[in-house]
């Protein structure tokens, strides 16, 4: 075995990566064959450095083959390969491999540093490959990252970590944080806890919305819009209403995501209220017109229809956007409609060429017939892109002749 260790010393000094693995492979297989340890620490832990250099500085295929002797090196293999890990000057090939061969070791350092990694890497590849670690790691990862959570100064990495591995194992270490004195702790904690089906789940997430901190009422929105199934036992809608009126405008904008996915006649009223109060900011209100659209009922459409009488220009606009993006085949006719009566209205917002370009869009994007005497007249507009727009939705009307 000590010649084959020093040919590969040798191949380590002339950088031929390729015998090097070959030689460390067959000390492997020699250990192997004779159920015994190396001959002494030391002969070890040049095994492990020579390992470790063609994880450096090897291909791909040969760090793939040297990446399967590490959980046989065992603990002593553990530092070195976290410290790689954390070497942002490293090749980020390397460091994906001491990502993953790490999760091969079921140990709270091990699991601290894959969470470190989550948390600070810029690079998708890594934060998946420590993702995936954490998640393979199973029961034992949980056992460790919940004893973590009674640690202050490691508890926002466990429930980093807990919230990547996604299994209904993190549900109850989870919960135990869900009234942590840091919001950052709490709004994780909450938005993992909202992927799962657990009856202990909603009344936390009921509760959050009233909870101090507007980055945990923002993910406890997020967490009941996805329970449309739940709508009337929850009390969804009168649950979210108010917070369409928070002080914080990403969390109204939540709720109003979240109300439109309920897709309700209440919902879309409680939507419509604010849309049309004067104190509402124009961003909002976009929101709040996008929310309405998805609900894809006849009383929303009233209610956009509504919002063209006296809404701002730039609201106008995304109203008859979303109005071209009906798919209801029942509604389509009534979209239609409204966009029709819109052009005729003579309001100020109908001398804008972007609304008028729009309202052809959408008519042609909604293939209504009674939109082709209204798009042919368009194509006689003062305006060049509106005739352009108006003639290119008229080609989307079959057999109608071509202006």
């Amino acid at each position: 075995m000590s010649k084959t260790l020093e040919q590969a010393k040798t191949a380590a000094q002339q950088g031929n990566w390729s015998l090097l693995n070959q030689c460390l492979q067959r000390l492997h297989g020699d250990r192997k064959s004779t159920e015994s340890q190396l001959p002494d620490e030391s002969n070890q832990q040049q095994v492990l450095d020579l390992a470790l250099q063609v994880i450096e500085a090897g291909d791909f295929q040969e760090r793939w083959e040297v990446a399967k002797l590490f959980p046989s090196i065992g603990q002593p293999a553990i530092a070195p390969l976290i410290e790689l890990l954390q070497d942002e000057d490293a090749d980020p090939e390397a460091r994906w491999f001491a990502g993953r061969i790490l999760g091969e070791f079921n140990e709270p350092m091990v699991v601290v540093s894959l969470v470190q990694l989550l948390q600070v890497s810029e690079d998708e590849d890594l934060a998946q490959i420590a993702a995936q670690a954490l998640a393979n790691m199973g029961s034992s990862a949980i056992e460790a990252l919940s004893r973590l959570l009674a640690e202050e100064e490691l508890r926002a990495l466990a429930v980093q970590a807990l919230f990547h591995i996604r299994r209904p194992e993190t549900i109850a270490p989870l919960l135990s944080v869900v009234d942590d004195p840091l919001p950052t702790i709490r709004a994780t904690a909450i938005e993992a806890l909202s992927s799962f089906h657990d009856s202990r789940i909603p009344p936390i997430l009921v509760a959050a919305l009233k909870d101090k901190a507007a980055l945990v009422r923002k993910v406890a929105v997020i967490g009941l819009g996805l329970r449309a199934h739940q709508l009337t036992h929850l009390d969804l809608v009168n649950c979210l209403k108010p917070l369409l009126y928070d002080l914080n405008g990403d969390v109204c904008q939540q709720a109003a995501i979240a109300l439109g996915r309920l897709g309700t006649d209440d919902a879309s009223e409680a939507l419509f209220r604010v849309l049309k109060s004067p104190a509402t900011p124009v961003e909002l209100k976009l929101e709040l017109v996008r929310a309405l659209s998805w609900s894809e009922t006849a009383k929303a459409l009233d209610y956009l229809q509504e919002g063209l009488r006296w809404a701002p220009e730039l609201v106008c606009q995304e109203i008859v956007t979303v109005l071209g993006r009906v798919e209801s085949a029942p509604l389509k006719p009534k979209a239609t409609q409204i966009l029709i009566n819109f052009l005729h209205s003579g309001q100020q917002a109908i001398q804008q060429t972007r609304i008028r370009q729009a309202i052809a869009l959408s008519l042609g994007q909604l293939g209504d017939e009674q939109a082709i005497e209204v798009l042919s007249k368009l194509t006689g507009d003062s305006e060049h892109t509106v005739r352009l727009h108006a003639i290119a939705a008229l080609k989307k009307f079959p057999n109608e002749d071509q202006q």
